[in-house]
């Protein structure tokens, strides 16, 4: 008689530390540098199969009132109707549909970027996840920097000024970063 030996799930959850985790954005303003600004408020969880990464999985979601460009008027204008409109759309939020590796410690994950009521298929390039930690309070920790670009006109988000001298006061292209640490789940 034989028994087969019980294989320990190599799939586990882990929940984004939102104390731990941050979504940056930059953009050129007047054509000349860039602004950057970030948001605070990041959920969310990932599942991963660490025996096959690509049935792994992602979802986050950005509290779009978090905004923060260390100007307070600018801000504003991000929260209106003229960008964000947060009071219509208060979250920003990213779901996987495909996980590639893309070479050591690096993938490419593609899925669902909705912004302003808009959902566009986008692909991270992802360095990570990092090795399993524990930290001082007994929890295991991994993380993650995943960058994309989009173009913010594809998300109705249209305004501009036409500057005197020629050009445009808000470029188009939006790089997005997000450096997140999580928490293995119990």
């Amino acid at each position: 008689m034989t028994t087969a030996a019980e294989t320990k799930s190599a799939v586990t959850t882990w929940n984004i530390d939102p104390q731990h985790a941050l979504a940056e954005f930059k953009v050129k303003h007047m054509m000349i540098a860039n602004v950057r600004g970030q948001f605070s408020g990041v959920t969310g969880s990932l599942t991963l199969d660490e025996t096959d990464i690509t049935k792994s999985k992602i979802e986050a979601t950005i509290d779009a009132t978090t905004i923060d460009t260390r100007e307070p008027q600018r801000d504003a204008h991000l929260k209106s109707a003229d960008f964000l409109d947060v009071e219509k759309f208060p979250t920003l939020s990213f779901k996987s549909t495909k996980v590639t590796a893309a070479g050591d410690d690096e993938l490419e994950v593609e899925g669902d970027l909705t912004i302003h009521g808009v959902t566009k298929n986008v692909t991270f390039k992802v360095e990570g996840p990092t090795a399993a930690h524990k930290d001082p309070w007994g929890n295991t920790r991994r993380g993650i920097v995943a960058t994309t670009k989009i173009s913010r006109k594809d998300y109705g988000l249209h305004w501009n000024q036409a500057l005197e001298t020629g050009g445009i006061l808000v470029g188009e292209q939006v790089t997005i970063t997000l450096e997140v640490e999580f928490i293995k789940a119990a």
